[in-house]
């Protein structure tokens, strides 16, 4: 496992640009979440070998956007470039972003996303979603239960 689980929901600001290729589904919000989002994730584990220059196999992207009406999930790998993308997937780089990253688990997830969100509030940020995306990270283990994610959320310092 690429690393270890956190329990104690480390938090941090990030710069970073990401290249990801694969699949996305859109649905209404909330109604098809979180389904379509797992739906779209397992369809694209079970190709997502089939991608050149991938960083690692074995870590889940998931970027969603979410108006409040509909929402678009992905599944992808981050990749060091984009080159002959397999057909019905897309390739696309989330520009050089600043997020805020929380550490959990997928047993945490919803309690990540209150810290995230508590932490963002208390500490002078503001939601920055033009341009850019949320980003939920798996670090996927078949063989374990409990998983190390990620959660990043765009952000920019309110009167910095």
């Amino acid at each position: 496992m690429g690393k270890e689980l956190s329990r104690s929901f480390d938090i941090e600001v990030v710069n970073r640009e990401y290249k990801l290729v694969g699949l996305c589904e859109t649905g209404n919000f909330p109604d098809a979440f979180p389904e379509l989002a797992v739906e779209v994730q397992r369809a694209f584990w079970d190709r997502r070998k089939k991608i050149k220059h991938g960083k690692d196999y074995e870590v889940l992207f998931s970027p969603f956007m979410c108006n409040g009406i509909i929402a678009t999930y992905f599944g992808c790998v981050e990749v060091t470039e984009i080159a002959d993308v397999p057909e019905g997937m897309l390739a696309f780089v989330l520009p050089e972003t600043t997020y805020v990253k929380v550490l959990c688990t997928n047993k945490t997830i919803g309690e990540g996303h209150d810290k995230l969100h508590e932490w963002i509030r208390q500490n002078g940020y503001e939601p920055q979603l033009y341009g850019s995306s949320q980003i939920e990270i798996y670090y996927i283990d078949e063989e374990a239960d409990e998983e190390p994610v990620e959660i990043l959320f765009p952000v920019s310092k309110v009167n910095p």
